[in-house]
């Protein structure tokens, strides 16, 4: 039985990973059946079988990068940052956009000029499931870009 902490990926990532693999099995000239695939890939997750591994997965709540309550770490129009989450909420409608709310450890200096600075420790903003916001800044940069 499974016992390690590592997340599992989405039925659909499970689903190709199968047909990857089989893929790569009729390359090397050997047949592999999409079902005992799909079995192999259960057992590299720890998993009696298919059933159960799909069991699983299929009634876990939707993945969700971001805890209540979690640190995180990367960059704010820049600057580097640690914070605690504050608050993270799923966009409906918008698949893979979170709008969440963030709180800096320490300031950050939102402005680049040597003669004038502005501090911000809360941070409101919508990102993608790779952590970044669409909104840019004029160099190109997100304005908001999280570290896995």
């Amino acid at each position: 039985m499974r016992s390690s902490s590592t997340p599992l990926p989405s039925l659909d990532a499970l689903k190709d990973q199968a047909r990857r693999l089989r893929a790569r099995f009729c390359e090397d000239g050997q047949a592999l059946s999409h079902s005992r695939a799909l079995e192999l890939v259960a057992a590299q997750y720890g998993f009696r079988g298919w059933n159960t591994l799909h069991a699983v997965v299929g009634n876990r709540p939707p993945f969700n990068p971001w805890m209540l309550g979690a640190r995180v770490r990367g960059h704010y129009l820049g600057q580097p940052f640690d914070a605690q989450v504050l608050g993270v909420q799923a966009l409906t409608g918008q698949p893979g956009r979170y709008r969440m709310v963030l709180h800096f450890d320490e300031p950050v200096d939102v402005v680049t000029f040597d003669s004038f600075s502005a501090f911000r420790q809360r941070v409101h903003c919508t990102v993608d499931e790779t952590g970044r916001t669409m909104e840019k800044t004029s160099n190109g940069r997100p304005h908001l870009e999280l570290e896995w």
